[in-house]
């Protein structure tokens, strides 16, 4: 199997269920899987909060998880039209993997939730994937041809996958939402397939 990285931050739990409808989609392609990985919070105090391993959920990602994978798909809530700051810490700590060119030529993709339709998803989205490119990733979003892409009256963008709680419970995602993700962890997942 080939892996393809599933990372994200999550705070309320959107971002984590969009990020298990991405796996579904890389993993419906044959000889791919996905690596799901999180990333810990972030403390205004200067000492480390959090231990090495998560009480729950996925591992803590490490900079290895990027060197080893095919692809990676990147997600977070949005933040004044921006990426959470414990998922950017972490792509600021991947310095030598970007001398050492680790993810050059990877196709990578990004999703995102917000709690309001004009909340900053593609925003974010564009911001999440300027540190990939400058990693010399290549970037994957999703086409018109998706017919969700046209329909949805929640979340989901060219950019990437994409998802909005409002008048919903966090983690509930609509049939479009969970479609358009699927879509993104496939299309990803195929790309990385050719390209090992």
């Amino acid at each position: 199997m080939t892996d393809v990285l599933v990372l994200y931050y999550t705070t309320r739990g959107a971002t984590e269920a969009l990020a298990r409808e991405v796996c579904h989609g890389v993993d419906s392609v044959a000889g791919m899987a996905s690596r799901v990985r999180t990333v810990p919070p972030l403390s205004s105090v200067a000492t480390a909060t959090e231990g090495d391993v998560p009480k729950s959920g996925p591992p803590y990602a490490t900079p290895q998880d990027l060197v080893e994978c095919a692809g990676l798909i990147m997600g977070s809530p949005t933040r004044f039209g921006n990426m959470d700051a414990a998922l950017k810490y972490f792509i600021d700590g991947t310095v030598n993997e970007w001398f050492a060119g680790a993810a050059v030529g990877k196709p990578a993709g990004v999703f995102t939730s917000t709690s309001s339709l004009h909340g900053g998803q593609e925003s974010t989205l564009l911001t999440m994937a300027i540190p990939l490119l400058h990693h010399g990733m290549i970037l994957v979003g999703l086409p018109y041809t998706e017919d969700a892409l046209s329909t949805t009256t929640t979340g989901g963008t060219p950019y990437g996958a994409s998802h909005v709680s409002f008048n919903r419970k966090n983690d509930e995602l609509s049939d479009d939402e969970k479609t358009l993700a699927r879509a993104l962890g496939k299309r990803v997942a195929e790309i990385a397939k050719k390209l090992v």
